[in-house]
């Protein structure tokens, strides 16, 4: 491999949408008069893979005509190829207020600007119609389209200005540019590359199918684990950081090299891999391997291999019947994964009720937070719905978008909580489904989350209405009160139901113990 004759980013020169100087300048001082957007995670992790290039030829989110083209022939509407659409979504409250022609200042969740976009379209897309011809399909069984069905409602699309790429604090040694990791191939003579990204750690076998590949095709190796958004229940990015770090020493130094890329999993199966061997041309790879545990799902590669010409990458598939040996780990991972996945018993957890008003869930609460502190094991909080509502939330009302941030909120402090092994009790009315699935997923990403329904039925929470709240429904007093001029949504996913008709607090919250028990989130005393 001698030379340093590297392959072209895709789509032509390796774009760079970094300002500096006097344009930089003249951005930060006109900011203070921008109306401004904070990002998401995905968003974040699209935002510095456009400044930087690593989604070149993009120049910014998409428009309308980009978008469509995209959704419906996996092409820009100049007939680039490309299969994924790179949106920025926005509020209605938000949109509202904006108009093409205005700049846009975009902040991560801190608030720091890191670009300004030249707001072109402003559009309502079809979010049914997107994840059918993404994902095939709308199910929010498929975690792509649940994700894209949250998403808000309108996108806003233009030509983006970089102030600074999004900083990081982590793993620095790890994290490069295209044309950083372009100028590091350069000097080491590599023409060709084949790329791995993936996102869980290395074992046995990939280590075999990397070296083998690399073998095969006389090419070099890039370790290129996703460290953006990835699928809901995978390791963070920083066990798999030092997992990967652990087992590189595995391969041949002179022909390898490790660096993250802060990709957002679509979870696109084809679509995704395509839109994968894209990203790593403008890396400077000539070979993408795909296959088992690689994210999008154990996918041949016949897309990317329909397209190969044009693409310039060339497919290397994980051969599937490797897939049965991935979990024979290396000592030095199995370690690193040991260290950083507790069994339950030494994990946090939140209990999470969800019931009618009047159902019992605060007093099922209140007395499993004593059981917890007599046991003393781990620190316990009370998250209940009346005290979130005076502490927290107290400038909310009860519509449903201000019922949904009250949950938010619940669940974010619940998983602050449950991520440092304490256990998190949270008892609010959570009518909604979408929502509670929502905290469910958050809380889930780093520790146990149990959903428990309290199933008392309406007419004997009507009969209790010890606070007088259903009388006042009734009468009108009260408007949107769950159950009355409000619906509730009971869940099919709680993995406890207790009705309290004739079960006591004490014998609902003992029932909750047993499963705890049998789950191994505590142990029996």
């Amino acid at each position: 491999m001698s030379g340093s004759r590297l392959i072209s980013p895709f789509g032509g020169p390796l774009v760079d949408l970094m300002v500096t100087g006097d344009r930089a300048l003249e951005l930060r001082n006109a900011s203070l008069s921008f109306p401004s957007w904070d990002l998401n995670v995905r968003q974040v992790s699209d935002l510095e893979l456009l400044l930087c290039g690593g989604f070149s030829p993009l120049t910014g989110f998409m428009c309308r005509s980009d978008y469509e083209s995209v959704c419906n022939e996996m092409r820009l509407a100049d007939g680039s190829l490309w299969p994924i659409p790179i949106t920025l979504d926005l509020p209605e409250a938000i949109a509202a207020g904006l108009r093409p022609g205005q700049p846009l200042a975009l902040r991560d969740p801190e608030g720091f600007m890191l670009a300004v976009l030249s707001i072109e379209e402003i559009w309502q897309p079809d979010r049914m119609a997107e994840a059918k011809a993404v994902y095939g399909t709308s199910d929010v069984v498929h975690p792509g389209a649940a994700l894209l069905q949250r998403s808000h409602p309108w996108y806003v699309g233009g030509r983006l200005e970089g102030l600074s790429l999004p900083p990081h604090h982590d793993f620095t040694d790890l994290r490069h540019t295209p044309a950083q990791l372009r100028d590091r191939f350069s000097l080491q003579g590599w023409e060709r590359v084949i790329a791995f990204q993936t996102n869980t750690p290395l074992h046995r076998a990939h280590h075999e199918v990397l070296q083998r590949a690399a073998k095969q095709f006389d090419a070099a190796l890039l370790i290129n684990p996703v460290v953006g958004m990835t699928r809901p229940g995978h390791l963070a990015h920083y066990t798999r950081g030092r997992c990967y770090r652990a087992v590189l020493p595995r391969f041949p130094e002179a022909q390898t090299m490790l660096s993250m890329v802060p990709l957002a999993m679509r979870m696109g199966g084809p679509r995704e891999t395509l839109w994968r061997a894209i990203v790593c041309r403008n890396y400077g790879c000539t070979h993408l391997l795909v296959g088992w545990g690689d994210g999008p799902g154990f996918d041949t590669g016949e897309l990317v291999r329909q397209h190969e010409a044009e693409l310039g990458v060339t497919m290397v598939p994980f051969p599937a019947e490797e897939s049965v040996a991935e979990s024979a780990a290396f000592p030095e991972v199995a370690a690193e994964l040991a260290r950083s996945n507790p069994p339950r018993e030494e994990q946090g957890f939140a209990i999470f009720f969800t019931g009618l008003s009047g159902a019992g869930k605060s007093t099922v609460a209140s007395v499993l937070m004593s059981l917890f502190l007599e046991r003393g094991e781990r620190p316990v909080t009370l998250l209940d719905g009346d005290l979130v509502r005076k502490f927290l939330s107290s400038e909310l009302g009860f519509s449903k978008e201000h019922r949904d941030t009250n949950i938010r909120r619940i669940g974010f402090v619940a998983s602050e909580i449950t991520k440092n092994r304490g256990i998190a009790l949270c008892a609010p009315i959570a009518p909604y489904d979408a929502v509670r699935k929502e905290v469910r997923e958050l809380v889930a990403q780093r520790s146990g989350f149990i959903l428990v329904h309290v199933s008392t039925p309406l007419e004997e929470c009507e009969k209790r209405d010890r606070k007088g709240l259903y009388a006042k429904a009734r009468a009108g007093i009260i408007k949107e009160f769950t159950g009355i001029s409000d619906p509730y949504e009971e869940p099919d996913d709680a993995e406890i139901v207790v009705d309290t008709t004739d079960l006591s607090p004490l014998g609902a919250a003992l029932q909750i113990m047993e499963y705890l028990v049998a789950e191994k989130y505590i142990s029996r005393e």
